[in-house]
């Protein structure tokens, strides 16, 4: 089975890819400067990798309730599934992007918000999350 993971947000979304071996890998984000684009740029990486399924980082608040954000990303998720058909599993993200900028404070790097790489990072942490949970 071939996963897409995507981190939405509204100016980037995170991409990450896994397939039967069950390693998550982050992949180019989605950047473009129009909604449009986005949505053809997730169209592109589905064909590319032949994605069966999609998982998508759900934004739970810390103290398990669903807020302002994760209904966003419900109304994103309906987007989703009217335009690709294919099935969409919501995986808790709490934490995901922080985790990510902490190994880069230990690797000392400082990536650009811009270039989308850690909410590609952050989509990484939570497809291995998803497979982990799934099938561990």
């Amino acid at each position: 089975m071939n996963y897409l993971c995507i981190d939405w947000g509204e100016k980037r979304i995170g991409l990450a890819f896994a397939d039967e071996i069950g390693v998550a890998l982050p992949i180019k984000a989605a950047v473009s400067s129009s909604k449009k684009k986005r949505m053809q740029q997730i169209e592109d990486a589905i064909k590319q990798r032949n994605a069966q399924v999609l998982i998508v980082g759900y934004p739970i608040n810390m103290d398990g309730t669903i807020g302002p954000k994760a209904k966003e990303v419900d109304l994103f998720i309906e987007e989703l599934i009217k335009r690709f058909r294919l099935p969409v599993e919501r995986v808790d993200e709490r934490l995901s992007s922080h985790a990510v900028l902490q190994g880069y404070k230990e690797e000392k790097a400082k990536p650009g918000r811009e270039s989308g790489e850690i909410d590609s990072r952050a989509a990484a942490l939570i497809l291995q999350d998803f497979i982990e949970a799934n099938y561990i």
